[in-house]
Order: C-alpha cells, then sequence, then structure tokens
C-alpha cells in the first residue's frame, strides 16, 4: 500500500526580530513550515503571538543552521545593505532572499552584491503588526502582500517562495512587474508617513480638511516625478488610495511617526530622499517634498 505523500517544506530563515518578522515567523510555526530566526544572540527565543483575539506561546529551539537557501530579510530600509553583508558568507550559492521594507532604493544596492544564481525578490505588505514589549508580537491589522521576483536567479525557486511567503504574509498577490506596486506603496508612504511624523498624530487625522492643500501638492508632485521614471499615475487614483489608506489605517501611527516619536532613525531617506533624488536626476523640483523633507530632517535624532 502506497504511503501517503506528505509535503516537505525547506528551512527558511527570517532575519531580526522586528514586528514583520515575527508576525511571518509565527504564522509559518502555524502552518508548519520550518523556520529560525537569525538574531544578533544565538539559542533558542520564545516569545507571544497575539492574532484574531487568540494567543500562542511560540518556542524556536531550531539552532541556526547554515548555510542559509531561504531568507527573508524584513529589516528597516536603511538596515538592509549592511545586513545583506553580514549575511552573504552564510548564504547558499543558490540561496533566495527576500526583501520587506517601506520606501524604496535597497534592489539597485543589493543585486550587485549576490552571486549569479541567488535570487532575489520584494514582498511588499499591508499587514499591521507591532511590539509593545521584546517577546510579544501583536497582529494589528490584516492584511494582504504582493511579492515579485527581481532577476533571473529568483524564477528557479519560485513555487518554493510564492507558497512560503503565502502561509507567512498572505493572501499574495504575485506580479511579473512589481515596480508598479512599489511606486504606489511609495506614493502612499511619502504622504502619510512624513505628515504623521511631522504633526505627530495617528493616519485618521490627515483626513481633517486643514491638511488637504499639502495632501494634494505632495502628490502632484509625486506623480511628477513617477512618470519621469516611467510610472504613469494619474493624481486622482494616488489622491483616492492615499484617502482609502488613511481611512483604512485611521487608528494607526505610522511607523515614521513611531521613529519621531521614541527617537529613532527613520525611513524618511529612502522615501521623501529617494523621490528628491529621482527627482534631481530627471531635473525636476519637488518644492513640498523637499520642505518635510528639511523640517524632518532637523528634528531627526542625530
Amino acid at each position: 500500500m502506497a504511503q501517503p505523500h506528505t509535503i516537505t517544506h525547506p528551512l527558511w530563515t527570517v532575519v531580526g526580530e522586528g514586528a514583520i518578522g515575527l508576525l511571518a515567523t509565527a504564522q509559518l510555526h502555524q502552518a508548519g513550515f520550518p523556520v529560525q530566526l537569525h538574531r544578533r544572540t544565538v539559542g533558542p527565543f520564545d516569545f507571544v503571538f497575539q492574532s484574531a483575539g487568540q494567543t500562542q506561546h511560540i518556542s524556536l529551539h531550531i539552532a541556526a543552521k547554515h548555510p542559509y537557501s531561504f531568507i527573508l530579510l524584513p529589516v528597516k530600509a536603511y538596515a538592509v545593505v549592511d545586513a545583506v553583508q553580514q549575511l552573504l558568507p552564510l548564504m547558499a550559492e543558490d540561496a533566495q532572499l527576500v526583501l520587506s521594507h517601506n520606501g524604496m532604493g535597497t534592489i539597485e544596492q543589493v543585486l550587485p552584491l549576490l552571486k549569479p544564481e541567488q535570487g532575489l525578490w520584494f514582498l511588499s505588505t499591508s499587514h499591521g503588526a507591532f511590539k509593545p514589549d521584546h517577546a510579544t508580537v501583536i497582529h494589528s491589522g490584516k492584511g494582504q502582500s504582493v511579492l515579485g521576483a527581481l532577476n533571473q536567479a529568483a524564477l528557479a525557486q519560485q513555487q518554493s517562495v510564492e507558497e512560503t511567503m503565502q502561509a507567512a504574509l498572505g493572501p499574495l498577490v504575485v506580479m511579473a512587474d512589481i515596480w508598479p506596486a512599489l511606486w504606489q506603496k511609495l506614493a502612499v508612504n511619502a504622504v502619510i508617513n512624513p505628515l504623521t511624523a511631522l504633526h505627530q498624530c495617528k493616519n485618521g487625522e490627515l483626513s481633517n480638511g486643514k491638511y488637504n492643500a499639502a495632501i494634494e501638492l505632495l502628490i502632484e508632485e509625486f506623480v511628477l516625478v513617477a512618470k519621469a521614471s516611467g510610472q504613469d499615475f494619474s493624481n486622482d487614483s494616488i489622491q483616492s488610495r492615499v484617502a482609502q489608506v488613511i481611512r483604512q489605517t485611521a487608528d494607526n501611527y505610522s511607523s515614521m511617526q513611531q521613529d519621531f516619536a521614541k527617537g529613532r532613525r527613520s525611513e524618511l531617506e529612502y522615501i521623501t530622499g529617494f523621490l528628491l533624488k529621482q527627482a534631481e536626476q530627471h531635473q525636476l523640483q519637488l518644492p513640498a517634498h523637499q520642505a518635510i523633507y528639511q523640517l524632518l530632517l532637523q528634528k531627526s535624532p542625530r
């Protein structure tokens, strides 16, 4: 009699212990996928996962096994290149690396660091998670994720990466060309994050009419630089997407607001800074983004 076929999933390594990383780790663990954390300190890691009113204690006892073949790197944009350089000696010759963060500009930095057989992916997610303490993660908002391959080597392991990311941060939309989705996410981030950081308010506060003019200006300038960079959006489509996110996340504080409130480094350089660099390349002026960038730079922790 034939044995029932059991599907074996490869071991995934999640880097760090940020909120999205622990959310992905918890959901992979619950779905029966082998998962380990790459942390500064080696050894077992226990944490509490809260989602949809359920609380689960998760113990990861896997010793850090390398070379790493499948890696999810959900760290802040400014930490990506350093993290990749530390991971390179631990990565398999044909490793698959999935980046996930706010902002843009890291893909161009990471691609040249990889070997020809190493695949690069980007996962953009709207799931919300936060950590009230170092060993608790709360799934604060169910979202979805967009995944795209960024080089030829990624396509060799497409099915395995897609299945795992579906379990980690689904529902998942896989795109042959992820760039329009990344630019649209940048549009939302370049409006909501800097404004909430500047005014130290929840996202929902931005629906107050007094912010309308600033939001419109930021969107107009974004559409201009996106078009010069080969991404064609209408002001109206971006306006309605920004308004939708403000509504859906009204009670949330943006990541940049949180960073400024807590005196931490923010992703400003990879959001507004990235837009300003693109504008410079195309000899465009973005006075509204430039002004908010300068104001936030003065408030940034040194």
